[in-house]
């Protein structure tokens, strides 16, 4: 049983404390929303008043924040979790943010005496709930094993991928897949509809056909019933296929289908439908194609 932090109690975040809680551990959790946190304080979890009581109270820190910009702002700073930080302690940061920016709070890390891993996660809330997400893992092998036993209550697929910031490249290059596979499924099941098939009779066809991948499956019938809640919504998918493409041009690998599908999210922010879940391309294809729901 271990002595935990977390910092940034969203979905997912709120989700993972509610396993690590029952897998035996004390949990101190932070969130810039106390309110949003409140039904984990009722199951248990202790406050932290900031990031940095919560690096003070704890062995080893997860975070999972929206961007690199929300991760320097929670590390960094008086109330900070590096200020919180000393020997021998652990940060692992599940956020899906820019390589270099994990790198060089890594090297921050080490400079307090502690050990950091970059430890996105490949899934959603529902594989999570199934106990079926996969975790990727950056950072040194010593520390990769100090961390997996929690890392192990979490998730039942944990990967050492590399070095400190290669866990992050590993999830950006999911993560474009997920959109690019959502717009080509859209294209599919409205070249479907327009030629007479039933949307409802092509969507079943094709997620139980040779394409139907994971994600074709859990999400593809959100193109019949759009969830009111996001399990991923249309900004933070265009934030990692920015990630992407950044690193698409800092490594000379061009990324035709991810610049397209990115395009497809500028639209969809420009019809007001960002809070809504990524899956909404369909939505945007469809008024293209000039179909109505």
């Amino acid at each position: 049983m271990a002595n935990l932090g977390y910092v940034g109690l969203g979905a997912m975040g709120g989700l993972m404390v509610e396993r690590l809680m029952a897998k035996g551990h004390t949990v101190t959790g932070y969130n810039r929303t106390k309110s949003k946190a409140q039904p984990l304080i009722d199951k248990g979890m202790k406050w932290g008043e900031s990031p940095r009581e919560v690096a003070e109270a704890s062995d080893a820190i997860f975070v999972m924040v929206t961007n690199s910009a929300a991760l320097e702002a929670v590390a960094n700073g008086p109330d900070g979790l590096l200020a919180g930080l000393g020997a021998g302690k652990l940060l692992i940061d599940m956020s899906t943010v820019s390589p270099a920016v994990s790198r060089a709070l890594a090297a921050k890390v080490r400079d307090k005496g502690a050990a950091m891993v970059d430890a996105p996660v490949s899934g959603s809330v529902i594989t999570l709930q199934q106990g079926k997400l996969s975790i990727m893992v950056g950072g040194e092998k010593s520390t990769f094993e100090r961390v997996r036993p929690l890392l192990d209550d979490v998730g039942p697929r944990v990967t050492h991928v590399g070095s400190n910031g290669l866990a992050l490249s590993m999830k950006i290059a999911i993560n474009l897949s997920l959109a690019v596979q959502m717009l080509a499924f859209s294209e599919g099941v409205l070249l479907a509809e327009k030629s007479g098939i039933a949307r409802e009779t092509a969507v079943d066809v094709m997620t139980h056909s040779v394409i139907g991948s994971p994600m074709v499956q859990y999400r593809g019938p959100m193109v019949l019933n759009m969830p009111d809640e996001a399990w991923f919504d249309v900004n933070m998918m265009q934030k990692d296929m920015l990630l992407a493409l950044e690193m698409g041009r800092q490594l000379d690998v061009p990324l035709p289908t991810t610049a397209v599908t990115n395009e497809m999210l500028t639209a969809a922010r420009a019809m007001g439908l960002a809070k809504k879940d990524f899956a909404v391309i369909f939505e945007v294809l469809a008024r293209m194609a000039g179909v109505q729901k």
